[in-house]
């Protein structure tokens, strides 16, 4: 009996991940290269040392853990904002938080790899 309770709570919780995974909604690279060019601001949340390594050229990098305390550098809240990082769950979190501190065009590529 536990152990069908216990399946059943991790099937939700699968569901649920999958769930929010396939609910991000993320621009295609030719999306964030047409925004880019019309003058948004292209932030890579990643590390340092991931974006010293490589990265998007013409991109900011403000690290996701350093977002809340440098969101005076991305300038007016109604500006155009890109984000990106390695795989999409950071930039996922970033636009979220952005969003919640009052920016309204952020808009999320997801993985470098996407560009």
């Amino acid at each position: 009996m536990v152990s069908k309770i216990i399946l059943g709570v991790l099937a939700v919780v699968v569901v649920a991940v999958l769930w929010l995974k396939l609910s991000a909604v993320r621009i295609t690279g030719g999306e964030a290269r047409a925004l880019v060019e019309g003058g948004a601001l292209l932030v890579d949340v990643r590390s340092e040392g991931e974006h010293s390594r490589g990265s998007i050229e013409g991109s900011i990098n403000i690290p996701i853990q350093e977002l809340a305390g440098r969101m005076d550098e991305l300038g007016e809240k109604e500006r155009e904002i890109v984000v990106y990082c390695q795989s999409g769950s950071r930039s996922a979190m970033a636009k979220r938080l952005l969003e919640s501190n009052g920016f309204t065009k952020v808009h999320d590529l997801g993985g470098i790899g996407r560009w």
